[in-house]
Protein backbone atom coordinates (compact mmCIF):
# COMPACT_ATOMS: atom_id res chain seq x y z
CA UNK A 1 0.00 0.00 0.00
CA UNK A 2 0.97 3.57 -0.96
CA UNK A 3 1.78 5.47 2.54
CA UNK A 4 1.94 9.07 1.47
CA UNK A 5 -1.36 10.06 2.74
CA UNK A 6 -1.12 8.06 5.44
CA UNK A 7 -2.86 10.18 8.86
CA UNK A 8 -5.04 12.18 6.58
CA UNK A 9 -8.70 11.83 6.34
CA UNK A 10 -11.18 12.64 3.37
CA UNK A 11 -14.64 12.85 2.82
CA UNK A 12 -15.91 11.31 -0.69
CA UNK A 13 -19.35 12.29 -1.71
CA UNK A 14 -21.15 10.21 -4.15
CA UNK A 15 -19.08 7.40 -2.91
CA UNK A 16 -20.87 4.68 -4.05
CA UNK A 17 -21.29 5.58 -7.85
CA UNK A 18 -19.04 5.28 -10.99
CA UNK A 19 -16.58 7.51 -9.81
CA UNK A 20 -16.84 7.65 -6.22
CA UNK A 21 -15.62 3.82 -6.10
CA UNK A 22 -12.32 5.06 -7.72
CA UNK A 23 -11.69 7.53 -5.53
CA UNK A 24 -12.54 5.47 -2.53
CA UNK A 25 -9.98 2.61 -3.73
CA UNK A 26 -7.13 5.27 -4.45
CA UNK A 27 -7.81 7.36 -1.34
CA UNK A 28 -7.24 4.18 0.75
CA UNK A 29 -4.66 2.84 -1.24
CA UNK A 30 -2.56 5.62 -0.33
CA UNK A 31 -3.09 5.39 2.86
CA UNK A 32 -5.92 7.91 4.25
CA UNK A 33 -8.67 7.35 6.01
CA UNK A 34 -12.07 7.76 4.03
CA UNK A 35 -15.52 8.56 5.09
CA UNK A 36 -17.93 7.49 1.78
CA UNK A 37 -20.77 9.43 1.96
CA UNK A 38 -23.92 8.55 -0.43
CA UNK A 39 -27.71 8.62 -0.95
CA UNK A 40 -27.85 4.88 -1.78
CA UNK A 41 -27.39 2.84 1.63
CA UNK A 42 -27.89 -0.58 -0.92
CA UNK A 43 -24.50 0.72 -2.93
CA UNK A 44 -22.54 2.29 0.14
CA UNK A 45 -23.27 -1.91 1.60
CA UNK A 46 -21.89 -2.93 -1.70
CA UNK A 47 -18.61 -0.52 -1.00
CA UNK A 48 -18.05 -1.59 2.27
CA UNK A 49 -18.06 -5.70 1.06
CA UNK A 50 -15.51 -4.33 -1.61
CA UNK A 51 -13.35 -3.18 1.32
CA UNK A 52 -13.83 -5.31 4.31
CA UNK A 53 -10.62 -5.15 5.50
CA UNK A 54 -10.70 -1.14 5.60
CA UNK A 55 -13.99 -1.14 7.08
CA UNK A 56 -13.23 -3.85 10.10
CA UNK A 57 -9.84 -2.22 10.72
CA UNK A 58 -11.86 1.35 11.20
CA UNK A 59 -10.17 3.30 7.58
CA UNK A 60 -13.54 3.13 6.03
CA UNK A 61 -16.68 4.93 7.43
CA UNK A 62 -19.51 4.49 5.09
CA UNK A 63 -23.01 7.02 5.91
CA UNK A 64 -26.29 7.34 4.28
CA UNK A 65 -26.77 10.84 3.77
CA UNK A 66 -28.53 13.17 1.53
CA UNK A 67 -25.98 16.24 0.35
CA UNK A 68 -28.81 18.54 -0.67
CA UNK A 69 -29.61 18.96 3.26
CA UNK A 70 -27.14 21.29 5.02
CA UNK A 71 -28.08 19.93 8.42
CA UNK A 72 -26.72 16.40 6.70
CA UNK A 73 -23.68 17.45 5.48
CA UNK A 74 -22.65 19.14 8.87
CA UNK A 75 -23.61 15.77 10.87
CA UNK A 76 -21.73 13.87 8.29
CA UNK A 77 -18.64 15.84 8.89
CA UNK A 78 -19.00 15.81 12.77
CA UNK A 79 -19.07 11.97 12.31
CA UNK A 80 -16.00 12.10 10.24
CA UNK A 81 -14.33 13.73 12.59
CA UNK A 82 -15.49 12.20 15.68
CA UNK A 83 -15.32 8.41 14.17
CA UNK A 84 -11.79 8.63 11.93
CA UNK A 85 -9.96 11.18 14.38
CA UNK A 86 -9.97 14.57 11.95
CA UNK A 87 -10.68 15.72 7.92
CA UNK A 88 -8.31 16.78 5.56
CA UNK A 89 -9.54 16.04 2.07
CA UNK A 90 -12.95 16.87 0.73
CA UNK A 91 -13.86 15.47 -2.96
CA UNK A 92 -17.24 17.08 -3.74
CA UNK A 93 -18.30 14.30 -6.42
CA UNK A 94 -22.04 13.30 -5.38
CA UNK A 95 -24.31 14.52 -8.47
CA UNK A 96 -27.24 14.26 -10.39
CA UNK A 97 -27.42 13.05 -13.65
CA UNK A 98 -29.78 13.18 -16.56
CA UNK A 99 -31.02 10.15 -16.66
CA UNK A 100 -33.08 11.12 -13.67
CA UNK A 101 -35.04 12.55 -16.72
CA UNK A 102 -34.92 10.02 -19.49
CA UNK A 103 -32.28 7.88 -20.44
CA UNK A 104 -31.91 8.38 -23.73
CA UNK A 105 -30.94 11.47 -22.98
CA UNK A 106 -27.51 11.85 -24.70
CA UNK A 107 -29.29 10.56 -28.31
CA UNK A 108 -32.51 12.40 -27.74
CA UNK A 109 -31.79 15.82 -26.03
CA UNK A 110 -34.18 17.37 -23.13
CA UNK A 111 -36.13 20.44 -23.87
CA UNK A 112 -37.29 22.81 -21.34
CA UNK A 113 -40.87 21.70 -21.23
CA UNK A 114 -39.84 18.31 -20.07
CA UNK A 115 -38.34 19.92 -16.47
CA UNK A 116 -40.16 20.64 -13.71
CA UNK A 117 -39.47 23.12 -11.58
CA UNK A 118 -39.18 20.66 -8.52
CA UNK A 119 -36.63 18.48 -11.14
CA UNK A 120 -34.85 21.68 -11.72
CA UNK A 121 -34.47 22.84 -7.95
CA UNK A 122 -33.38 19.01 -7.19
CA UNK A 123 -30.34 19.56 -9.36
CA UNK A 124 -29.20 22.73 -7.97
CA UNK A 125 -29.58 21.35 -4.55
CA UNK A 126 -27.77 18.67 -5.12
CA UNK A 127 -24.84 19.40 -8.03
CA UNK A 128 -24.44 23.15 -6.75
CA UNK A 129 -25.78 23.37 -3.17
CA UNK A 130 -24.55 20.10 -2.17
CA UNK A 131 -21.03 20.87 -2.28
CA UNK A 132 -21.11 24.47 -1.10
CA UNK A 133 -22.80 22.57 1.65
CA UNK A 134 -20.39 20.26 2.50
CA UNK A 135 -16.94 22.77 1.96
CA UNK A 136 -19.07 25.09 4.53
CA UNK A 137 -19.25 22.40 6.63
CA UNK A 138 -15.78 21.62 6.44
CA UNK A 139 -13.83 24.40 6.03
CA UNK A 140 -13.58 25.94 9.33
CA UNK A 141 -11.72 22.50 10.76
CA UNK A 142 -9.49 22.93 7.41
CA UNK A 143 -8.40 26.57 8.07
CA UNK A 144 -7.60 26.21 11.78
CA UNK A 145 -4.93 23.35 11.30
CA UNK A 146 -4.10 25.14 8.17
CA UNK A 147 -3.73 22.24 5.83
CA UNK A 148 -6.48 20.87 3.50
CA UNK A 149 -7.89 19.81 0.36
CA UNK A 150 -10.87 20.74 -1.43
CA UNK A 151 -11.74 19.05 -4.62
CA UNK A 152 -15.04 19.19 -7.13
CA UNK A 153 -15.73 17.29 -9.80
CA UNK A 154 -17.44 19.41 -12.08
CA UNK A 155 -17.67 18.60 -16.41
CA UNK A 156 -16.55 20.01 -19.42
CA UNK A 157 -16.67 23.64 -20.72
CA UNK A 158 -18.67 21.98 -23.61
CA UNK A 159 -21.47 20.15 -21.41
CA UNK A 160 -21.57 23.45 -19.78
CA UNK A 161 -22.72 25.53 -22.47
CA UNK A 162 -24.45 22.56 -24.32
CA UNK A 163 -28.12 23.00 -26.02
CA UNK A 164 -30.90 20.85 -24.33
CA UNK A 165 -28.65 19.55 -21.11
CA UNK A 166 -30.28 21.40 -18.85
CA UNK A 167 -30.64 21.12 -15.47
CA UNK A 168 -27.12 19.18 -15.40
CA UNK A 169 -25.01 21.70 -17.11
CA UNK A 170 -25.70 24.71 -15.14
CA UNK A 171 -25.49 24.08 -11.48
CA UNK A 172 -21.84 22.66 -12.51
CA UNK A 173 -20.84 25.92 -14.27
CA UNK A 174 -22.02 27.46 -11.00
CA UNK A 175 -19.95 24.95 -8.86
CA UNK A 176 -17.13 25.81 -11.36
CA UNK A 177 -17.62 29.60 -10.54
CA UNK A 178 -17.59 28.87 -6.44
CA UNK A 179 -14.41 26.83 -6.79
CA UNK A 180 -12.49 29.62 -8.23
CA UNK A 181 -14.23 32.20 -5.84
CA UNK A 182 -13.05 29.44 -2.89
CA UNK A 183 -9.47 29.24 -3.91
CA UNK A 184 -8.77 33.22 -4.19
CA UNK A 185 -10.10 33.45 -0.59
CA UNK A 186 -8.76 30.51 1.24
CA UNK A 187 -5.18 31.10 -0.61
CA UNK A 188 -2.52 31.10 1.87
CA UNK A 189 -4.14 29.63 4.55
CA UNK A 190 -2.95 25.99 3.73
CA UNK A 191 -6.14 24.83 2.34
CA UNK A 192 -6.21 24.47 -1.94
CA UNK A 193 -9.08 24.35 -3.83
CA UNK A 194 -9.07 22.89 -7.50
CA UNK A 195 -11.56 21.28 -10.12
CA UNK A 196 -10.72 17.83 -11.86
CA UNK A 197 -12.65 16.82 -14.65
CA UNK A 198 -12.63 13.36 -16.79
CA UNK A 199 -12.73 15.64 -19.84
CA UNK A 200 -15.33 14.02 -21.85
CA UNK A 201 -18.13 11.23 -21.44
CA UNK A 202 -17.30 8.39 -19.01
CA UNK A 203 -17.57 5.26 -18.51
CA UNK A 204 -20.27 5.42 -15.20
CA UNK A 205 -23.99 4.55 -15.05
CA UNK A 206 -24.07 8.57 -15.63
CA UNK A 207 -23.57 8.31 -19.37
CA UNK A 208 -26.35 4.98 -20.04
CA UNK A 209 -26.28 2.07 -22.66
CA UNK A 210 -28.83 4.06 -24.41
CA UNK A 211 -26.52 7.25 -25.32
CA UNK A 212 -25.13 4.91 -28.12
CA UNK A 213 -21.47 5.98 -27.51
CA UNK A 214 -18.63 2.85 -27.62
CA UNK A 215 -17.83 2.54 -23.97
CA UNK A 216 -14.29 1.39 -25.20
CA UNK A 217 -13.97 4.86 -26.07
CA UNK A 218 -15.13 6.76 -22.74
CA UNK A 219 -12.72 7.89 -20.07
CA UNK A 220 -12.49 4.87 -17.40
CA UNK A 221 -13.37 6.05 -13.90
CA UNK A 222 -10.06 5.31 -12.59
CA UNK A 223 -8.52 8.09 -14.42
CA UNK A 224 -9.20 10.24 -11.85
CA UNK A 225 -7.95 8.69 -9.38
CA UNK A 226 -4.11 10.13 -10.29
CA UNK A 227 -4.62 13.76 -10.57
CA UNK A 228 -6.87 13.99 -7.33
CA UNK A 229 -3.97 11.60 -5.29
CA UNK A 230 -1.47 14.44 -6.59
CA UNK A 231 -3.30 16.65 -5.58
CA UNK A 232 -3.89 15.48 -2.05
CA UNK A 233 -0.07 15.33 -1.89
CA UNK A 234 2.67 17.92 -0.58
CA UNK A 235 3.50 18.45 -3.85
CA UNK A 236 0.31 19.26 -5.12
CA UNK A 237 -0.41 20.93 -2.14
CA UNK A 238 1.53 24.09 -4.40
CA UNK A 239 -1.88 24.82 -6.44
CA UNK A 240 -5.04 26.16 -6.18
CA UNK A 241 -7.38 27.46 -8.50
CA UNK A 242 -6.81 25.13 -11.55
CA UNK A 243 -8.66 22.55 -13.40
CA UNK A 244 -7.25 19.16 -14.16
CA UNK A 245 -8.66 16.89 -16.89
CA UNK A 246 -8.36 13.18 -16.24
CA UNK A 247 -8.40 11.94 -19.54
CA UNK A 248 -5.49 14.15 -20.57
CA UNK A 249 -3.02 12.61 -17.31
CA UNK A 250 0.05 10.45 -18.96
CA UNK A 251 0.44 8.01 -16.57
CA UNK A 252 4.23 6.98 -18.24
CA UNK A 253 5.04 10.66 -16.47
CA UNK A 254 5.94 11.55 -13.67
CA UNK A 255 3.34 12.79 -11.60
CA UNK A 256 4.05 16.46 -11.54
CA UNK A 257 4.53 16.56 -15.19
CA UNK A 258 1.33 14.34 -16.13
CA UNK A 259 -0.48 17.22 -13.45
CA UNK A 260 1.27 19.72 -15.53
CA UNK A 261 0.24 18.26 -19.02
CA UNK A 262 -3.37 17.91 -18.25
CA UNK A 263 -3.64 21.51 -15.65
CA UNK A 264 -6.04 24.10 -17.36
CA UNK A 265 -7.24 27.09 -16.37
CA UNK A 266 -10.45 27.18 -13.55
CA UNK A 267 -13.36 28.48 -14.75
CA UNK A 268 -13.44 31.96 -16.90
CA UNK A 269 -10.37 33.77 -15.63
CA UNK A 270 -9.61 35.00 -19.16
CA UNK A 271 -13.01 36.93 -18.64
CA UNK A 272 -12.71 38.49 -15.51
CA UNK A 273 -9.58 40.77 -16.19
CA UNK A 274 -11.44 44.16 -17.13
CA UNK A 275 -14.51 44.86 -15.52
CA UNK A 276 -15.56 47.88 -16.04
CA UNK A 277 -15.40 49.37 -12.28
CA UNK A 278 -15.83 52.81 -10.59
CA UNK A 279 -12.31 53.82 -9.16
CA UNK A 280 -10.13 51.42 -11.56
CA UNK A 281 -10.40 48.04 -10.22
CA UNK A 282 -12.23 45.96 -7.16
CA UNK A 283 -10.75 44.97 -4.16
CA UNK A 284 -9.26 41.63 -4.15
Amino acid sequence: MNTELEGKVAIVTGAAGGFGRELVRGLLGAGAKVAALDIDAGRLAELAGVHADEAGTGRLLTRRMDIASYAECEAAVAHTREKLGGLHILVNNGALGMGIIRMDHMARLVEIHEITPETWDRFVAVNLSGAWYMTRAAIDGLLAQGWGRVINVTTSFFTMLRGKFHPYSPPKAGLEAMAAGHAKEFAGTGVTVNVVVPGGPADTPMVPEESGIDRAAMVPPSAMVPPVLWLCSETGGTWTGHRFIAGNWDASAEPAAAAAGCRAPIGWEELAGSPVWPGGKPPA
